[in-house]
């Protein structure tokens, strides 16, 4: 009866979603679907949107479908990336891929268990809860009908607030504070972070559950204190607010990081640079990775493609979303928590690369 429930809630979200159709492309570029080896490349021109030129590259493998992936909110990293990502496979191989927004992380996990999509962006945290049925899972339970594609870049772990008093997670204690959408991969960021300090979500802050959009606009009217949002910096909600207002970010110290790596190993340190936000100083804190995943049953083919579309393409996708500028093959390999794609395999051992698979 869950899943029945959850698969009316997704369908309707779906449907609502606004679409990205991967096989358009505003840069004149011509796609080629006649390779029949994965070696075959070919490229074709397209222009940047600063007018730039930058080729693609063409080929793949032959017997490409159409997938639906699934992203994010639509002033999140997911969204804009996915969509990104989607036209360039579309341009470069017989695969057409076409992006939508999403609930996040968990619903992304829940759609490709229904059937609903067949791609779709998880936080590595998120990813291994599903798998294992832990935690956002514990009622849905395990699922292990999905497999892991690639892990493209690292989503900040970001609390945002207006407030230059807030210089520490310590000093959230009091206040009202969004955590991210109830259930959301963003709250439990924001259990483990609190907990390293000492804070318990519930008890020792106001918590609000809100998706990154609505935190922004409750920031600007001074209806909370504080947000955590966890995306890949800059993020489009942050960047907007802090056109308009002096948007401050919270440090965590190396004692609180080093203590949440211990407990939580799927976290990284990482260092937000005051140029992103144009903030006072550089900012410590940690992130999980971004990672694309598939439905076990989603071609080889199909999933070879968006491997070859994608990690064939880096400087043209770059030129349309900085987060290209992250893409790295190894690190693509580098998510342990679910096994690999066998499509996504080939094409890593094409490279010299070993990862492993169901």
């Amino acid at each position: 009866m869950m899943k029945k429930k959850l698969a009316f809630v997704m369908a309707m979200a779906l449907s609502a979603g606004l679409v990205l159709p991967g096989c358009t492309s505003g840069t004149g570029t011509t796609s080629s679907t006649g390779s029949t080896t994965s070696g075959d490349a070919s490229s074709a021109g397209s222009t940047s949107s600063s007018g730039t030129q930058v080729s693609t590259v063409t080929g793949g493998k032959e017997g490409g479908t159409s997938l639906t992936f699934t992203t994010g909110g639509d002033q999140g990293t997911y969204y804009g990336f996915g969509g990104v990502l989607a036209q360039k496979v579309g341009e470069a191989t017989s695969t057409k891929i076409t992006a939508i927004t999403s609930g996040g992380s968990q619903a992304n996990v829940e759609a490709l268990d229904l059937g609903d999509a067949q791609l779709g962006f998880v936080q590595t945290d998120v990813g291994a809860y599903g798998y294992e049925g832990t935690r956002l899972f514990e009622e849905y339970g395990a699922i292990d009908n999905y497999s892991t594609v690639a892990n493209l870049y690292m989503e900040q772990v970001q609390i945002v607030t207006l407030d230059p008093n807030i210089k520490s997670v310590a000093d959230l204690a009091g206040k009202n504070v969004s955590v991210g959408a109830a259930g959301s991969g963003v709250y439990y960021n924001a259990v483990d972070i609190l907990g390293a300090y000492g804070l318990d979500v519930e008890t020792d802050i106001n918590p609000t559950y809100q998706d990154f959009g609505n935190s922004v606009e409750s920031l600007q009217d001074g209806k909370i204190d504080a947000a955590f949002v966890v995306a890949g910096a800059p993020t489009t909600a942050v960047t907007s607010l802090a056109t308009t207002k002096d948007v401050y970010l919270v440090s965590l110290d190396q004692e609180h990081i080093d203590a949440l790596m211990a407990e939580s190993p799927y976290y990284s340190a990482d260092t937000i640079s005051k140029d992103v936000y144009d903030t006072p100083e550089d900012v410590t804190t940690v992130a999980v990775g971004a990672v694309v995943i598939a439905r076990d049953d989603v071609s080889n083919e199909d999933v070879y493609n968006f491997m070859f579309g994608v990690f064939e393409n880096i400087d043209s996708i770059t030129a349309a979303h900085a987060k290209g500028a992250e893409l790295n093959l190894e690190f693509a390999a580098s998510y342990g928590a679910v096994p690999y794609h066998p499509g996504a395999a080939e094409y890593y051992a094409e490279k010299g690369i070993e990862v492993p698979t169901k």
